[in-house]
């Protein structure tokens, strides 16, 4: 059990909401004030790692009891901050000390993780968590990821019927929207071969789920898309009714085997009803946005996370 404001780690940037608003949750509810730390503060700041007979000790700027830290939200961090130099071989070369000193410090904690950061970034690939869905007894769609625009249009015409594209990596970049494969896009398939893309089989919805899942526990909320301009990308529209809601059994069994199978305690997952009735599991991102859904819904998800930080357990009483 947590007991003293240093034990648990907050990793993120600086400006983020959903950090800020964990901070206030384990502040007010658990008595314990987070570290914060953001990378990018590195090397501005001084750190050192020492080890010795009487142990190891890890020093970073501005933070006080960084060894005491038993738990760690690995949320969205920034690789470190490294000033541009007059050679190109000597940037890459600063950064990667950099990235390998702050990386080591940290992840050679003995502490609870949300999520490990290298379970965090395996999971982040599209095509890992696609295959370990269908593993894990998920109904996943018809998909193809390529960048060949010949195997493309092979997999259009297969479906005959709609079919999305949409990214297949993550980004910093400018949100990049799931869309509907249209005539004038066949004309236009052969930029993929710079940027292997996703295809799949385009799923009309009864409704969208986002699972927030917490150390086992389902935080589900279910997204009246069909009534709004989110039918292809619900993230798209926050207007339509969200509502909390619940998984059928075996649903819920296959989620925790895919969660389990890529090691993930934490994770925003998205989830499509057809209107054959069947869960579509459609993917997961382990450092989802989900405040947006605590504030539509009332579900206490920030205390969930909360609790899986200091107790290891997500639950919460009375839920």
């Amino acid at each position: 059990m947590t007991t003293g404001p240093e034990r648990v780690l907050i990793v993120s940037e600086t400006e983020d909401l959903h950090a800020a608003a964990l901070q206030a949750v384990l502040r007010d509810r658990y008595a314990v004030n987070p570290l914060r730390l953001d990378l990018r503060d590195f090397p501005g700041e001084p750190g050192s790692f020492r080890l010795g007979e009487s142990g190891t000790q890890r020093e970073l700027a501005g933070l006080t009891g960084l060894d005491e830290v038993r738990a760690v939200w690995w949320r969205r961090p920034h690789p470190s901050r490294v000033p541009a130099g007059t050679r190109a071989d000597d940037d890459a070369y600063r950064q990667a000390e950099c990235d390998a000193f702050m990386e080591g410090l940290l992840w050679s904690l003995p502490a609870r993780w949300v999520n490990d950061p290298g379970r965090d970034r395996l999971a982040h690939r599209k095509i890992v968590q696609l295959d370990a869905a269908r593993r894990a007894g998920c109904a996943v769609p018809d998909t193809l990821v390529t960048n060949d625009p010949g195997r493309a249009r092979e997999f259009i015409e297969y479906c005959a019927g709609p079919v999305i594209f949409k990214r297949t990596g993550t980004s910093r970049a400018e949100f990049a929207e799931t869309r509907l494969v249209e005539p004038t896009d066949l004309d236009r398939l052969g930029a993929i071969r710079w940027a292997p893309t996703i295809f799949q089989r385009y799923i009309d919805p009864e409704c969208d789920l986002r699972v927030v899942w917490v150390g086992g526990r389902e935080w589900v909320v279910r997204i009246d898309s069909r009534s709004g301009a989110g039918q292809v990308d619900s993230r798209l529209d926050v207007s339509v009714d969200f509502s909390p809601n619940r998984l059928p059994p075996p649903v819920s069994a296959a989620l925790a085997t895919l969660m389990d199978a890529l090691g993930l305690v934490f994770g925003v997952l998205d989830l499509r009803i057809g209107l054959d009735g069947e869960h579509y599991f459609l993917e997961v991102n382990p450092q989802g946005q989900f405040a947006y859904l605590e504030i539509k819904t009332g579900l206490p998800i920030f205390a969930s996370l909360a609790g899986l930080l200091v107790h290891g357990d997500g639950s919460v009483s009375g839920w």
